[in-house]
């Protein structure tokens, strides 16, 4: 095969709106599977692992190449929950074009507006699904999808509507063609006489469309008025590249209709790897080049999915340039290893079919590639090119993980780095303060997913609780207090005295420590001892035992016995001296404080700050993004968004999207601080 005969499709858009029984609908029509399978009924080929089955929702992103007039579609179906849209950005590196799937029932859907800004310049076209079922409605559904994203909207489909506003028949534009549903199969159909007017007009705002692609055309429509269906889909197939069109289709996945009048709009319409613009990249010492997607360039490809289940491990790459072959050595440019590939598969589902070469443009798989990570560029050694990877969002809901038993510590690790090779959207870090493990990932479900799949291929019975927030206590007041450790054992006893002031200070969070002892009251050697017992001291306040900041400790005085005196003994007379002062320097707790930036549409602005009010928050300014959007900056403290990702997905029917950065430690107010003192002891006492 060649670049010519392949066409790279990401199947996105809202859960529930049909994209996988679509791709099922493509692979059962073209002979690729026997029989039609469904989600309800768990056998599908797309939605094959267990969490999926079990959830009949889409999970990962599987793949599912159908074979269609001696053409081979690379059809990648993405979920369409939010919890899992890194899996829809790597679908999106990988296609040349997108089908947005609709639902005709629930008209423009939050997922379909997301999609549409997640793609930024890809192409793209729609596809409007289960128009066959009770209270669906595609004129309405198009009307929305047009007012929302205007101009670029142009119907290749006219339907044929009953009574009860189901799509009994197509008509195809592009072609003149019309296409009804007989005996389970979409057959060809002659269109009705009714509608021959309103396919006339459709078809000239069609060409229309297709002329203001390209200025030949163009010249071409205002001779004759007139333009060709080879000349019609050559304008569209340049304003689908270019981003000014994007075409709609409708149709039913469950029954057939319009299934083959998207797959042959695929061919018609979608741009080979070939025809796309080179891709930005760097090379070896880091400046930006660009890599044509050549056949006969110097191989590279991007690693864009990892499948790492019971199976085995698969890393799914796209050629950008050259081929690769199963005996080649790639050099990997993220490691700087040169690795030799294994075996080289194309996926369909769970299934790998073995192949000897994966071709420019193509997608396939390398089997058992250990080192190999999602975002890994292999390339000639000899033409070393790093092509951008995958830009995942920030994950932003956090919950602490734990093993239920002890024993099963290593095993959670071991599996969350499992995971985290297929799904690298999630991020775990072991934090030294709290002694939590903290998983962060998009939402509730996605986490709930993960301790499922732990649970069901590792083995490892996972507890979720709130991650405990790390404060910080400082003093406010100066004080001066004894310290003075007297111990008398059998033989030579321990003694030690110091008097130290402690005062709060502004330079830096560390401890500083003086010394300002005359007399020699205090030998020199023992100066070290003093301050390495008020730093242990400073690992835990007095008031719920977190680190102590913005502290000076000034050593005045004190005094020492010839024999008994010892670095020990010092060392614990600065610890009595520490625990003796804080109570009464009046210390206060500081909590962390992050910088919140939402971005929402304009209508839940209200909703937003109101919310932010009762969560502590100050907002610090607004700034409008031009397309009915708003970034609202904030700062809030970290104890009150544990729950804000569910939270403003509630509020904003899933529209709000926003990153949060911890930026400084503030004073924590009355309340807040004796929450804080009271959970830090009841956890003291649990443990």
């Amino acid at each position: 095969m060649t670049a010519n005969d392949i066409r790279n499709i990401a199947l996105l858009g809202h859960g529930g709106s049909g994209k996988t029984s679509l791709a099922e609908q493509m692979l059962f029509m073209t002979k690729g599977t026997d029989r039609f399978g469904k989600t309800a009924d768990g056998n599908t080929t797309c939605d094959y692992d267990a969490e999926e089955i079990k959830r009949q929702i889409s999970i990962s992103l599987a793949f599912a190449p159908v074979n269609y007039k001696n053409v081979k579609i690379n059809v990648m179906d993405a979920p369409g929950n939010f919890d899992f849209s890194g899996e829809a950005l790597s679908a999106i590196r990988a296609a040349e074009c997108a089908v947005i799937v609709g639902n005709a029932k629930d008209g423009l859907s939050v997922g379909m507006e997301r999609t549409w800004k997640l793609l930024g310049k890809k192409p793209r076209m729609i596809f409007v699904n289960r128009t066959e079922e009770d209270n669906s409605d595609y004129a309405t559904c198009l009307e929305a999808i047009k007012g929302k994203f205007g101009q670029s909207i142009a119907p290749i489909v006219a339907p044929v509507i009953d009574d009860n506003k189901k799509v009994t028949a197509i008509v195809d534009l592009l072609h003149n063609t019309a296409y009804e549903v007989k005996g389970g199969k979409a057959v060809a159909c002659a269109i009705p006489a009714d509608m021959a007017d309103e396919v006339e007009a459709l078809r000239a705002e069609l060409m229309e469309a297709a002329a203001g692609a390209d200025e030949e055309l163009m010249e071409k429509f205002f001779e004759t008025m007139e333009l060709s269906d080879a000349d019609m889909a050559k304008g569209l197939k340049l304003g689908v590249r270019d981003g000014s069109i994007c075409p709609v289709l409708c149709g039913s996945a469950m029954t057939g209709l319009g299934v083959e009048m998207l797959m042959q709009t695929i061919l018609d319409l979608v741009p080979v790897a070939t025809d796309m613009p080179a891709e930005e990249a760097e090379d070896d010492d880091g400046n930006a080049v660009e890599v044509a997607i050549d056949p006969n360039g110097a191989t590279a490809a991007i690693v864009f999915k990892t499948i790492s289940d019971q199976y085995g491990k698969y890393s799914m790459i796209k050629v950008v340039r050259g081929k690769v072959t199963g005996d080649m050595a790639l050099y990997n440019v993220t490691t700087g290893n040169t690795e030799k590939l294994g075996r080289l598969y194309f996926m369909k589902g769970k299934k790998g079919e073995e192949t000897k070469e994966i071709c420019c443009g193509d997608i396939g798989a390398i089997g058992k590639m250990d080192k190999v990570k999602t975002g890994d560029t292999l390339c000639d050694a000899k033409n070393i090119v790093k092509l951008s990877a995958m830009d995942y969002a920030q994950p932003c809901y956090e919950r602490a993980i734990s093993p239920k038993t002890k024993q099963e510590v290593e095993k959670l690790g071991t599996g969350l780095n499992k995971l985290n090779e297929e799904d690298p959207t999630f991020k775990v870090t072991n934090n030294p303060e709290t002694h939590q493990t903290v998983i962060a990932g998009a939402g509730d479900i996605q986490i709930d997913v993960l301790c499922a799949k732990l649970k069901s291929r590792f083995g490892v019975d996972a507890e979720l609780d709130t991650p405990r927030v790390a404060y910080r206590e400082k003093i406010r007041s100066t004080v001066r207090k004894q310290g003075r450790y007297k111990k008398q054992t059998g033989g030579s006893g321990q003694f030690g005295d110091v008097h130290i002031i402690f005062e709060p200070q502004s330079e830096q969070e560390e401890m500083i420590f003086e010394e300002n002892v005359f007399g020699g009251s205090v030998p020199k050697n023992y100066f070290p001892a003093v301050e390495k017992g008020l730093r242990e001291s400073c690992l835990h306040g007095v008031l719920a035992g977190y680190p102590v900041v913005y502290l000076k400790a000034t050593l005045v005085d004190g005094s020492y016995h010839p024999v008994d005196s010892s670095e020990i003994a010092f060392k614990l007379a600065a610890n009595l001296a520490f625990k003796a002062a804080l109570p009464e320097a009046k210390p206060v707790l500081m909590e962390p404080i992050g910088e919140l930036k939402v971005t929402i549409p304009d209508s839940y602005l209200g909703d937003v700050m109101g919310d932010l009010n009762k969560r502590r928050g100050r907002v610090m300014g607004m700034n409008p993004t031009g397309d009915g959007e708003q970034v609202l900056e904030a700062e809030v403290p970290m104890a009150e968004m544990m729950s804000y990702a569910i939270d403003l997905r509630s509020m904003t029917q899933s529209r709000g999207t926003f990153t949060f950065n911890f930026v400084r430690y503030e004073d924590c107010p009355g309340a807040a601080q004796e929450k804080a003192i009271a959970e830090a002891k009841a956890l003291a006492e649990a443990e």
